[in-house]
This record gives structure tokens, C-alpha cells and sequence, in this order.
């Protein structure tokens, strides 16, 4: 693995700062059922990073505490975690709005047989992995049976409610590029996904998020290895939008690490950037939780370009356009 923060430490990314935190990101550990190409995770089935009771527990004391309005919950595949449901189940009694980042397939492996009705049950959003609507490339990227095995899983979450007008199931879609290129306009591919889905495989959905592959861990390895990070890295640079700083993720987002360390973003997280604040080396949730971070600055490298670059990119799909 080829380590990329080094070829992002020299930047020209603006200074931004902080807003209310309204999302709590939870990345509950980095073991995932798929090693995908395009991962910034570098998440996998042999890594044993997860989150314990306690820090699950800490996580809970912010949300109550905080007043945030979503705990947007990822890994890895954050289902493998058993206090995901716990989780789960604390953040609705708290009327907080909860948010499932499934690669779809973990809800066929064992012991995850009820794990969809349990999120329809809890009404629990769930933002779904499906890189492309063909079957060819989505197993280039994810591995062999990784599509058919998607296509499973949407249509019992279809049966479920999920995706069907009136249910307020949402389920949706993300999508990312094959390789080192920017994606296509959001609203033009969400309406090919809807009709190629539909029509070829009777699977319905609310929403593509359109997402920029971020040059590190995973990905960005792959791109030194190839000799494509610095040609990747002036397309970024050269689409950035000033436009779209006032609404990336990391200024009403933090990211929560699998030992309760505290993150500008998930992006930040991998890179081991932690959140910037007092003077401390490292913060952890617990010293946040009746804390006002607003106007704090946001820890930023070059690899922040991926998100301003274009369209923009973030949790939430394309930023503007």
C-alpha cells in the first residue's frame, strides 16, 4: 500500500471553518465482506478494527447531549458491528434521524438475515454502494456476483417498502467513477439509474448520490502504482469551484473514528488528520460533548480538491448543478 498523504501535505486549499454540527459521522470499524478498487477506507474482510460497548456508549452521550439531528452510521460494513443495533435503536428513542451506509451485499451473509427488516422497522435511511447499473463493471469494481447479489438484496428491500413512494423508507443510491476521472452530471445518470434498474431488473429507488473518488488509502495507491496520482490530482485542482466550499460535508459534519477519535471527515479519518482543536494532539468524542465547535478551523490537504472539484462531492451526492 502506498502511502498518499505525503504527495497531499504542500496545499493551496483555502482555509475554511466550521459551522454547527448537525451530523455525526460513525464509522463503527473497517471490517467489511468486500475489498473494493475505489475504497477510501481501505476497508476488508481481514480487518479487525471495530467499536467497542463503551465508545458506542460515548457515541450515545454526545447524540443526547449535542442536539445533532443525524448520526450517519458507515464502516467498513457498520451491520458486522454487533452494537450496530444498539446503535441504532438509541439514536431513534432520541428522535435522531438515522443513516445506514450498506454495501447492500452484507445482508446476505450469516447472522444479518433480518437486518433489512430491522432498519424498515426503525426507519432507517439507508444510502446504498451500487457504483454502476452494469452488471460488468460493478464486478470489475466490487468483485465476481457482487451486482446479482445487489440486485437481491434491492428488491427485498423494495418488498420491505424501501424506495416505493408514500413508504418514507428512503433508500438511496451511490454512485462512483470507474477510475481516475470526475463523474457525470448527478440528475442526467439518477434518471439512466432509474430506468435501468427499473426496466432490467424491477428494482426501484429514491435518489443517486454521485460521489468523487478521493486519492487516498485504497484508490490512491492504486493510482501511484499505475503513475496516474499527479495527472488525477491536476484534474481535481483544475475543476475546483469556489462556489462549492460553503457547503462541503466538514462544516456541519465530525467524524467519529472506531475508538471514539474525533475527525473534520471520514476522509480526514483515513488519513489520520485529526480534528484540530485547543492544542490538542488528539481529541476524542467524550471531550466534545458539551462543547460548541463552531468557527473552529477544518484540518484541509490537497485531497480536499476532490470534494470541490466539479459539481462538488460529498455524503450527500453532487453539491451543486
Amino acid at each position: 500500500m502506498h502511502a498518499t498523504l505525503p504527495r497531499l501535505e504542500t496545499s493551496a486549499f483555502p482555509a475554511i471553518r466550521r459551522k454547527r454540527v448537525e451530523t455525526l459521522q460513525v464509522n463503527l470499524g473497517y471490517q467489511c465482506n468486500q475489498t473494493c478498487v475505489h475504497c477510501h477506507v481501505n476497508a476488508g474482510p481481514t480487518r479487525t478494527e471495530m467499536m467497542d460497548r463503551e465508545t458506542v456508549s460515548e457515541v450515545i452521550a454526545y447524540i443526547k447531549a449535542s442536539g445533532i439531528k443525524t448520526v450517519d452510521i458507515t464502516g467498513g460494513a457498520p451491520e458486522l458491528n454487533p452494537h450496530f443495533r444498539a446503535l441504532v435503536l438509541a439514536a431513534g428513542n432520541l428522535g435522531v434521524h438515522v443513516i445506514d451506509r450498506c454495501n447492500l451485499t452484507v445482508l446476505e451473509q450469516p447472522g444479518q438475515e433480518d437486518t433489512a427488516q430491522f432498519l424498515a422497522a426503525n426507519r432507517v435511511e439507508i444510502v446504498a454502494s451500487l457504483p454502476c447499473y452494469l452488471e460488468e463493471n460493478v464486478n470489475a469494481q466490487r468483485g465476481k456476483g457482487v451486482f446479482e447479489a445487489s440486485m437481491r438484496v434491492l428488491r427485498t428491500l423494495n418488498a420491505l417498502g424501501y424506495g416505493r413512494d408514500g413508504s418514507g423508507l428512503a433508500l438511496n443510491l451511490v454512485y462512483n467513477p470507474q477510475g481516475p476521472s470526475l463523474p457525470p452530471p448527478q440528475e442526467q445518470l439518477e434518471a439512466d439509474y432509474h430506468r435501468h434498474l427499473e426496466e432490467g431488473y424491477g428494482v426501484a429507488f429514491n435518489r443517486l448520490y454521485v460521489l468523487t473518488n478521493m486519492p487516498i488509502q485504497r484508490f490512491g495507491s492504486m493510482l501511484i502504482s499505475k503513475g496516474q496520482f499527479d495527472d488525477y490530482m491536476a484534474l481535481l485542482k483544475n475543476a475546483y469551484q469556489p462556489q462549492n466550499l460553503e457547503t462541503v460535508m466538514c462544516r456541519t459534519l465530525v467524524s467519529v473514528d472506531w475508538q471514539g477519535h474525533v475527525y473534520d471527515c471520514d476522509f480526514n479519518q483515513m488519513l489520520d488528520l485529526p480534528l484540530a482543536w485547543r492544542g490538542r494532539p488528539r481529541v476524542h468524542l467524550r471531550d466534545l460533548t458539551r462543547a460548541d465547535i463552531a468557527g473552529n478551523p477544518i484540518v484541509v490537504k490537497d485531497h480536499c480538491y476532490g470534494c470541490t472539484a466539479g459539481q462538488g462531492s460529498s455524503c450527500g451526492g453532487a453539491l451543486n448543478g
